[in-house]
């Protein structure tokens, strides 16, 4: 089938094949000799080429099953030269379409780089919801469920297709070496920085769509590929029906959706496992950084600076610029204890050799001060318990004024952002904060964004106004005027029913 990909002619018989595709797109199924000249000066052909050497490609082509040659008996030929260059015609067989498909999957894959995108596990969550409200409406067309679920299933192969050609790129980012270290560390300094935004919120987006597939699963998947199947509205086929192959290939598409996030053995779903191959890629990374930034800081290894300083011993011109060279080299100096005296040296000695001497203890301050010790009282030790308990009871105040906070923005249910009116500076500034979490997240399909903070333990949820109006949020640092929203902010502990929206934040 790939026959023409090697060879002498390989770039032609890969143009004829390009030709015979582009036509495809423009729905014309079959050309003559003169349609496939034409057809490659489009693709990007440019080189003279016999009308015997083309026909002879088109045989050859022919020959290995890829297109199928034809009589056209519909067309009226006024010379002999109209017949012998309209008669024959060619087209594209199965194998042959097959065999163009293959080869630009493959440069496809070889120009991808893949991603990591959040928004494509957003999407899949989307669509599952939207599945789970056609189902529950016995008048929705089935054509609407068929189209879903092509959508449902198009955004899980694009996450399956990334996932893998990102995991081989970070793979080889990983070995690769002897590259420009400038270019190769801000490469992997930006790897860190994606792998990091996109493990932000990964698990509550994995539990989303998790969540969404239970709910699926229970109105029945049985049931939403059947519709399915009439919304598809398959052709029939000289083979037979169609549908049972169709079905089993939903089955199939349907265990890889569950296989990623719910499996139905009770393992562990797959986004998490690269929830784990993204932390340890970050992990390894840094510390390639960490090598990296230590080896640009040393000019020079430790085993260059011993052949270099190897090469200066081989030149030196006598011993004693060798003697030299190694006292500068390794800082040995002369003796430093020379000075030292036995305890009592009444008892040695002036004239007795040092070989025959008894021992002095050399203190081992001597030799990186060049004093002995000298022996003192110790210093007091500092009492810190002040300082400790002056350090725990400012952590208790702050945190104190931290639940204060929070429970005061405790809304209790949806409230209108307006309503705050006047607020504390700080009170402010955790709200805003909430707030810009919340609008940096993508609506779902009732309009509401959803976030919590970093923490998990205080989540926002905030929806545009109904009336559309303006909103105006009083500090002691100034004003804020922007667009209203319906608040609802969700706290531990806070007391039920909810904060009094005209009540004033404590200072």
């Amino acid at each position: 089938m790939f026959r023409f990909t090697t060879g002498d002619r390989a770039e032609l018989y890969a143009a004829i094949l390009q030709a015979f595709g582009a036509a495809n797109e423009r729905l014309e199924t079959a050309l003559a000799l003169d349609g496939v000249r034409s057809r490659l000066r489009t693709v990007g052909w440019l080189d003279a080429i016999t009308d015997d050497d083309l026909q002879g490609k088109l045989k050859q082509l022919g020959d290995w099953g890829l297109l199928d040659v034809i009589q056209n008996h519909a067309e009226n030929y006024r010379t002999a030269e109209d017949y012998e260059r309209q008669n024959l015609q060619y087209s594209l067989t199965r194998r042959g379409e097959a065999a163009f498909a293959g080869v630009r999957h493959a440069l496809k894959v070889l120009t991808s780089t893949g991603a990591l995108q959040t928004a494509v596990l957003e999407a899949i969550a989307d669509r599952l919801d939207e599945l789970y409200v056609l189902l529950a409406d016995p008048v929705s067309a089935d054509r609407r469920v068929f189209s879903t679920l092509q959508e449902l299933e198009g955004h899980l192969e694009a996450l399956l297709d990334n996932t893998k050609a990102f995991n081989g790129e970070l793979q080889r980012l990983l070995r690769a070496e002897g590259a420009d270290p400038a270019i190769f560390r801000e490469v992997k300094a930006a790897t860190v920085a994606y792998l990091q935004e996109f493990l932000v919120n990964l698990d509550q987006r994995g539990h989303a769509v998790a969540s969404a597939v239970a709910r699926l699963e229970e109105a029945g998947v049985g049931v939403l590929h059947e519709r399915a199947l009439r919304g598809a509205e398959l052709p029939p086929t000289a083979g037979g029906d169609p549908g049972p192959d169709w079905l089993e290939g939903r089955r199939a598409r349907w265990e890889g959706l569950r296989a990623w996030f719910l499996p139905a053995d009770g393992s562990r779903p797959r986004v998490e496992q690269l929830h784990d191959v993204a932390r340890r890629a970050i992990v390894t990374l840094l510390q390639v950084l960490d090598r990296i930034t230590e080896s640009r800081r040393r000019s020079s290894s430790a085993a260059q600076d011993f052949r270099e300083l190897a090469r200066w011993f081989a030149a030196a011109p006598g011993e004693d610029e060798l003697h030299r060279l190694w006292s500068a080299a390794f800082g040995l100096g002369p003796a430093r204890h020379a000075h030292l005296c036995h305890p009592d040296p009444e008892l040695v000695s002036s004239s007795q050799s040092w070989a025959d001497s008894p021992p002095v203890e050399v203190s081992a301050l001597l030799r990186s001060s060049g004093r002995t010790e000298r022996f003192s009282r110790t210093g007091r030790v500092r009492d810190v318990a002040g300082i400790k308990a002056a350090r725990a009871r400012q952590s208790r105040r702050e945190r104190a004024e931290l639940e204060a906070a929070w429970s005061f923005l405790d809304t209790g249910g949806p409230v209108l952002l307006s309503d705050f009116a006047k607020l504390d500076h700080s009170v402010f500034e955790l709200l805003l904060d909430l707030i810009g979490r919340a609008l940096a997240v993508r609506p779902d399909s009732t309009g509401a964004r959803r976030a919590v903070t970093a923490d998990g333990r205080v989540e926002i949820g905030l929806r545009p106004a109904p009336d559309g109006g303006q909103a105006e949020l009083r500090t002691p640092a100034g004003v804020l005027r922007g667009p209203d929203y319906l608040v609802e902010i969700r706290t531990p502990g806070a007391v039920p029913g909810g904060r009094d929206p005209g009540t004033e934040a404590p200072g």
